[in-house]
């Protein structure tokens, strides 16, 4: 399906600028954004993918990853073809980059804004999560459909590799509960030359994300021999630690796919070692991802240290919350940071 971007301006050379996401792209009549499904046509942006998803699943919000927003829960998960990212270690690329191997054709099933509420509430999901692909480049099929949800009394999720213009975050704030954010690595040369973007927008969002209130959590996929350095570990956990050290760090192995075949997965221990590193920096919440380690992917009270929400398992498959509804421990009553009601 199509429909008008409307977060684009006409430019007095006659291109169109889309104002979705960092990478700015100006566009002549014709021409397709770097994703892939953002088209001119008639003088106008036109998203090739609204109303049609490529992949819908109901999860545990834990699959997000999302730690401390409604534990326990699940989430209405929603993504379309097409990203503004050409990651080589893509794990939904059969999706994110359809378009781009497939001479621009978009594929998917119509699943209106409405609709995707409906089925959200007839599955007694709290949230809905735009995901598996990049959701900025779907911008107004999820900011229509993030609308509905709120008024219906669901919360929102957008799970993106941070590419959001403020433009885009302004309109978003009002109803993107949370956001899990990629922060791929902490060098430019590794943006550029594996991720086909740019490491400083990444961070600019971060921290503009924060400051408009939205819950923010952090996923690092460590690649060995790419970004898994003490030092880079080190540099992504003090660039989180200096916005809020209450925002939850999640460091993910990698498993080869895509085209990046030939690189081993990420042994436990160098997920240990960015584990006490992240600690060693000041941040309260670190976790392990993509394997089975119920000590690293558990969640403890900064204050007593006591276990107090117990994850195990298949990530979502066993979770045991034992936090009040306010989010406060039930040893020494401190408040633990998140969205948890």
């Amino acid at each position: 399906m199509s429909h008008t971007a409307w977060l684009s301006k006409k430019l007095d050379s006659g291109k169109v600028l889309c104002q979705a996401c960092a990478h700015a792209c100006k566009l002549e009549e014709g021409e397709y954004g770097i994703c892939g499904v953002r088209k001119v046509e008639n003088g106008a942006i036109q998203l090739l993918v609204y109303g049609l998803a490529a992949a819908v699943n109901i999860d545990p919000v834990e699959k997000k990853p999302m730690f401390h927003f409604l534990p326990q829960s699940r989430v209405f998960s929603v993504g379309t073809v097409g990203c503004n990212f050409t990651c080589k270690f893509c794990q939904n690329y059969e999706i994110s980059q359809y378009p781009k191997e497939h001479a621009h054709k978009v594929v998917g099933r119509e699943l209106l804004p409405e609709q995707i509420v409906e089925l959200a509430i007839e599955n007694g999901c709290k949230s809905i999560a735009y995901t598996y692909n990049e959701p900025i480049v779907f911008f107004e099929y999820t900011y229509d459909t993030a609308k509905l949800a709120h008024e219906k009394g669901l919360k929102n999720i957008y799970v993106t590799s941070g590419y959001e213009t403020k433009k885009a975050i302004d309109l978003l704030a009002p109803y993107i509960d949370g956001m899990n954010i990629d922060i791929k690595s902490f060098r430019e040369e590794f943006y550029r030359d594996i991720c086909g973007s740019r490491l400083k927008p990444v961070l600019e969002a971060v921290k503009y994300a924060h400051e408009k209130g939205i819950w923010i959590e952090i996923t690092t996929l460590l690649i060995p021999g790419k970004n898994d350095s003490d030092e880079e570990i080190r540099n992504i956990a003090k660039f989180i630690a200096d916005i809020d050290k209450a925002i939850p760090w999640h460091i993910s192995a990698f498993h080869p796919t895509y085209k990046m075949l030939d690189v081993a997965r990420t042994p436990n221990a160098t997920l240990r070692r960015a584990y006490k590193i992240g600690q060693d920096v000041g941040l309260k919440y670190v976790y392990v991802g993509n394997v089975d380690d119920e000590d690293y992917e558990s969640s403890y009270c900064p204050k007593c240290h006591q276990r107090v929400i117990d994850r195990r398992g298949h990530i979502g498959q066993y979770v045991v919350n034992a936090l009040k509804e306010d989010g406060k421990c039930p040893h020494c009553g401190y408040t633990l940071e998140g969205v948890w009601s």
